[in-house]
């Protein structure tokens, strides 16, 4: 079972963040795609150049549905692998940077592919057991930088702006938010339409 923090929950104290608490008891679902090797490395390094701390701990990755509460994780994972087997693999590509500033401290990787296959996975996954109303609208990217400094940002915006990568999706990651605060992979679930 793999460990890692693909979605990273600011409050650690506890309490609510987004609408989802972190009490004893709570699951946790997030869904994401993989950016596979040699990107991930690539774009490891980079964020922990632009000075992320997170960058060790969070693998690049484009986020399906974000931390969503579920109360039948049983339920949650039957939906999850029922809209994956009706969506086929794609192609992503990503291409320059681009940021969410000033609303929000990220610099990210656009998809210049695969953009409208992840907007319809989101859909289809956030809905049944893990419909929620989400603070943005969806907007499929990756991250290479979040919250840290401005000159680390316009050093991520500059460094990566002719970047360009392609990979195929056949797999989304089912994660589950434990009691310590991690995520964990449950289930590597196949893209089958």
């Amino acid at each position: 079972m793999s460990l890692w923090n693909p979605l990273v929950q600011a409050d650690t104290a506890g309490g609510v963040v987004d609408g989802v608490t972190d009490e004893p008891g709570c699951t946790c679902v997030g869904i994401v795609i993989a950016v596979p090797e040699p990107m991930a490395t690539e774009l490891r390094n980079a964020r922990a150049s632009f000075g992320d701390p997170m960058a060790a701990v969070i693998p690049a990755h484009i986020t399906v549905v974000t931390t969503t509460e579920t109360d039948d994780w049983d339920a949650s994972a039957e939906h999850v692998r029922r809209v994956a087997a009706n969506h086929a693999p794609f192609d992503v590509s990503l291409r320059g940077t681009a940021t969410f500033r000033p609303v929000s401290p990220v610099v990210y990787l656009r998809l210049d592919e695969g953009y409208d296959e992840c907007t319809a996975l989101h859909k289809e996954m956030q809905s049944g057991p893990l419909a929620r109303n989400l603070p943005f609208p969806y907007h499929p990217h990756v991250t290479v930088a979040h919250d840290v400094s401005d000159a680390g940002m316009d050093s991520a915006m500059h460094t990566l702006r002719h970047y360009g990568a392609r990979f195929t999706v056949n797999t989304i990651g089912l994660f589950e938010h434990d009691a310590t605060g991690l995520w964990k992979l449950r289930e590597e679930v196949e893209l089958r339409g």
